[in-house]
């Protein structure tokens, strides 16, 4: 299969925590499913911790992981952002973010020592994750008359479809979604009522 419709995400909020010579890094993962909601969740731990030296991250976005950054926030280059991105990819997470606040200790680190605190904290977040499997689904809407009601309802429940809202009267309006794996031939299964309209929607 060319596209793997399947991605590992953690399940909710977690926080991690790592110290170094009065330095702290507090790190905080999130799930995440879009760029807008990264910045009101980042807006969020800036306000909160206000005092704190440096607020760096990293996210990764979709199950093609394609849409990934990495901030370093004042810290040295490669130094932050990008260790943090490296534990997120170690793991092969996508839809996640994860933030390391520091408070600055007085003492200096070097750059070791910078990689290894913000690489150790975003660690210790994830071992504190649930991380699930969620598999990417394709979401229709279909039109039908209500006499079509039966044709339309045994195959979403042979093909265990998941429902998600409906409107029942003369003219009939259901969406639904489906495993991208099976999305084609689900297609084709209502494609074959007749006057029976099927409208992709997006894929999540």
């Amino acid at each position: 299969m060319l596209f793997e419709d399947t991605y590992l995400t953690i399940v909710q909020p977690c926080q991690g925590l790592y110290k170094d010579k009065g330095s702290k890094f507090l790190a905080f993962a999130f799930p995440v499913t879009s760029e807008e909601e990264i910045k009101k969740l980042l807006a969020g731990l800036r306000k909160e911790h206000f005092s704190a030296r440096h607020h760096c991250y990293a996210f990764r976005l979709g199950a093609d992981k394609q849409a990934f950054r990495a901030n370093d926030d004042g810290e040295p280059a490669y130094t932050a952002g990008k260790p943090i991105l490296g534990q997120i990819q170690s793991k092969d997470l996508t839809n996640i973010l994860i933030v390391v606040v520091r408070y600055f200790g007085g003492t200096l680190l070097g750059v070791s020592g910078l990689i290894t605190a913000y690489r150790q904290a975003a660690a210790d977040a994830l071992e504190h994750a649930v991380i699930i499997e969620k598999t990417v689904n394709d979401f229709y809407e279909i039109t039908f008359d209500y006499l079509q009601m039966n044709e339309v309802m045994k195959i979403i429940k042979d093909e265990h479809l998941e429902q998600l809202n409906q409107n029942f009267e003369q003219n009939c309006r259901l969406t639904f979604s489906v495993r991208k794996k099976n999305s084609n031939k689900v297609y084709e299964l209502f494609s074959k009522i007749s006057n029976l309209g099927v409208k992709y929607l997006y894929a999540a």
